[in-house]
């Protein structure tokens, strides 16, 4: 079967489409997304062959994300998305907690901020919820930013049930993190906070934390306030 998927996935694929993602996700020597390998196709195709093959067995699922080849991961991700969501519906909390056990085995190979924003807080998230949370502190902590990301990632599940408690928590460990791809997670969580939530959870946030952030995650959490509100916070040295 996975043969057949490989197939339908290089006639998707496109020369030119994989030289811009390339660029776009950073895979230049010292760039985050280092020796990653594009073939151009677009998410939506990759979708589309994720949903065709959405019974794949397990092996070889394991066998496309340990590719090296980014659309071929992403649609183990999204297949095994597809299977998390049923084993859900079924109550099989063997395959839930299988799914959940293989993905954070293999985070090294859920290695750029895509792949991990679309599966993060579909899997990880949904596992977690009625179970305690120790490991989002875990990855937090990681020298790895892919688990750091994951971390802060999967509390999304959290913020669009109203509660904000872990993203906050996560949000407050990676403060002082000094990459961009943590910045921009934070920030953008905050700002889903402020959206789901309470915009004043996000400020009560922000009223404590804004002058020491990073600009980038400031930036982000602000993003929907208006000007006047952005330029208080942006503008505040104590």
């Amino acid at each position: 079967m996975i043969k057949n998927l490989k197939a339908d996935l290089r006639k998707a694929a496109n020369s030119e489409k994989a030289k811009n993602l390339s660029r776009f996700f950073k895979t230049g020597p010292g760039q985050y997304g280092e020796g990653d390998v594009f073939i151009g196709v677009k998410v939506p195709e990759s979708r589309a062959v994720a949903k065709k093959y959405k019974d794949l067995p397990f092996e070889e699922i394991a066998a496309l994300l340990h590719s090296s080849i980014h659309e071929e991961r992403l649609i183990a991700l999204l297949i095994l998305i597809e299977q998390f969501q049923s084993a859900s519906q079924q109550g099989d909390e063997r395959i839930r907690e299988k799914i959940y056990h293989f993905y954070l085995e293999n985070t090294q190979y859920i290695n750029n901020w895509d792949l991990i924003d679309l599966s993060a807080a579909k899997i990880v998230g949904p596992y977690l919820e009625d179970k305690p949370k120790d490991i989002l502190r875990k990855l937090a902590t990681s020298k790895s930013i892919w688990e750091r990301r994951i971390a802060i990632l999967s509390t999304f599940h959290f913020i669009k049930q109203e509660d904000p408690k872990y993203s906050l928590e996560i949000a407050e460990m990676l403060l002082k993190d000094n990459h961009d791809l943590i910045h921009k997670a934070v920030g953008w969580m905050l700002r889903e906070v402020g959206k789901n939530c309470s915009e004043k959870i996000l400020t009560d946030f922000l009223d404590k934390h804004a002058v020491t952030m990073p600009r980038t995650m400031l930036h982000y959490a602000i993003e929907k306030f208006p000007e006047e509100k952005r330029q208080k916070y942006l503008t505040r040295t104590s």
